[in-house]
């Protein structure tokens, strides 16, 4: 099993939403038309609060208004591994049962290991046991590769946040926090030779969804993207669920396809890992201007 840390790219500021006003004039106002085309208008932002004799830098969230999206603070390195980590792991029963589907020819395999045992047997019994113990499998293996998948990615990038994604310029990693509490993550990753950001990392704890948390999350990283003139956003996922490739449409992502033979970090390959597990591999993309 091989883990590869990310790349560390090149230099750019990072310019939060709210430091839009210290853009020049014709450049700020062509990015603010670009985004209110693709996008609809979030909500209107709190008032500020005043800030501490630290500076803003040292200020925390509005309290009590809503969700808030900021950069990623080293304090709060332990909730955004448990965020990433709760979320990785709703995928084992997801890819296990909900994923077969995706998979005709394994469905087919397993009705014809079903059939062959009944006519060797001809026991509804028996037939159920293997059924079940497939299935089964299944579950075990899917576990098997996605935990071992979260130790290569605890391991890398999310084992030193600040590390990874705050100091290293082209990167960053932000949280959103409501009532105080730090409720999900994103981050994103500049790649210079196409000149394109990389989505990744997103997550949301499952007791604060259906919020407008994720969309909101993802909004941040196509304005990172605006701010600074990359061609486009791109993002992977081998995630089931429809509702999370209708969020990445919903933010004006399109399909560019999809493979079932990606290898997840952390997969060794093996027969029986390739009869119990498959994923499929999912490319977004969002162009935002014209090379």
């Amino acid at each position: 099993m091989h883990c590869e840390p990310p790349d560390m790219v090149c230099e750019t500021k990072i310019v939060a939403a709210e430091d839009h006003e210290a853009l020049p004039g014709a450049k700020k106002d062509a990015l603010l038309a670009a985004a209110g085309a693709m996008w609809p208008p979030l909500p209107a932002a709190p008032p500020p609060e005043p800030q501490p004799l630290g500076g803003a830098e040292d200020a925390g969230p509005p309290e009590g208004r809503g969700v808030y999206i900021r950069e990623f603070r080293a304090a709060e390195q332990e909730v955004a591994r448990r965020i990433f980590y709760d979320g990785i792991m709703e995928r084992i029963p997801n890819t296990a049962f909900r994923g077969l589907r995706q998979h005709p020819r394994t469905q087919l395999l397993y009705a014809l290991l079903a059939a062959l045992c009944f006519a060797l047997s001809r026991s509804l019994l028996l037939t159920a046991l293997v059924t079940l113990a497939l299935l089964g499998l299944r579950y075990y293996y899917s576990r098997k590769v996605v935990l071992a998948y979260l130790d290569c990615a605890l391991h890398t990038d999310m084992a030193d946040i600040e590390q990874y994604y705050m100091k290293p310029p082209g990167s960053c990693f932000w949280v959103a926090v409501l009532d105080g509490n730090v409720v999900g993550i994103v981050a994103a990753r500049a790649h210079e030779a196409d000149n394109t950001v990389e989505l990744l990392r997103m997550s949301v704890d499952s007791r604060f969804r259906g919020k407008g948390i994720a969309k909101a999350l993802g909004r941040k990283v196509l304005e990172f993207a605006l701010v600074h003139d990359y061609s486009a956003v791109v993002l992977g996922t081998t995630a089931v669920k429809v509702a999370a490739h209708k969020l990445y449409e919903s933010l004006g992502f399109r399909h560019m396809g999809s493979s079932d033979h990606y290898v997840l970090p952390g997969m060794t390959l093996s027969l029986a890992e390739r009869l119990f597990f498959q994923v499929r591999y999912h490319r977004y993309r969002l162009q935002l201007r014209e090379e």
